[in-house]
């Protein structure tokens, strides 16, 4: 009888799976969240062992995690350019689209994707759904006039027909939380994302909206931790 996995054994899977992709002397973006450090505990090991890799780090909390284990971490204004990034995700959703930015990094987390051959997902099974939209969906907006970017956001996603569109500061306006880069997120409560390619062109027209979390054609692979292992999802192959 196999041994039940908790939802953090899952995550711990699907990282180690990850470390089976990483090559010496890579350029390696390690992501944020509960998932993602696991796989820098994974990957400490082997750099220490001697495994050569150049890594740059998607928050403040990923590099001091990393350098506390012994990882060196650079500057992608002075890599430029990586060969792979690994990170968690908050859905997974049909063809590899994503909700990141829970953990408040997606900005970085975008940027990093955007600089690297490939993105490779780590995450537990409950992270896969149908469609996305159940987690709300993070919205990285400047601090001035935020009231009035949230609401053009909340028009935006009724525009696009999601099941809702009820917005929250995160952290609330007495202490709104703010990321590394010093902006806000506002959280959308959108139930359902039906056509997350729209709302995405509807979000990057509205002023204050920095970035959000909707990262679309950056995942080339996803390793799902399982109750029976780690299944790996890739998109579908274009004709």
């Amino acid at each position: 009888m196999s041994k039940h996995l908790t939802v953090d054994d899952q995550k711990r899977a699907a990282a180690e799976a990850a470390l089976e992709y990483v090559k010496p002397n890579m350029r390696l973006g390690l992501g944020t969240g509960s998932t993602a450090e696991h796989f820098v505990r994974a990957l400490a090991p082997r750099v220490k062992a001697g495994l050569k890799v150049t890594t740059v780090a998607t928050s403040e909390r990923t590099a001091a995690l990393a350098r506390e284990l012994g990882i060196a971490v650079g500057n992608l204004d002075d890599v430029r350019h990586l060969d792979m990034t690994v990170d968690g995700a908050d859905e997974i959703g049909p063809n590899l689209v994503l909700i990141k930015g829970g953990g408040g990094a997606l900005l970085r987390e975008k940027i990093v994707a955007a600089a690297s051959d490939r993105m490779i997902v780590i995450a537990d099974a409950a992270k896969v759904v149908d469609t996305l939209g159940r987690f709300p969906l993070p919205v990285e907006i400047v601090p001035f006039a935020h009231l009035v970017t949230m609401e053009r956001v909340a028009d935006a996603a009724a525009r696009a027909g999601c099941g809702q569109n009820l917005m929250r500061l995160r952290g609330g306006e007495a202490h709104p939380f703010k990321t590394d880069s010093g902006n806000y997120i506002a959280d959308c409560s959108a139930d359902a994302i039906p056509d997350p390619e729209r709302l995405a062109r509807m979000l990057e027209g509205i002023p204050g909206v920095v970035d959000h979390g909707l990262f679309l054609g950056l995942a080339t692979a996803a390793l799902v931790g399982t109750a029976n292992g780690v299944s790996v999802i890739e998109p579908p192959r274009r004709e």
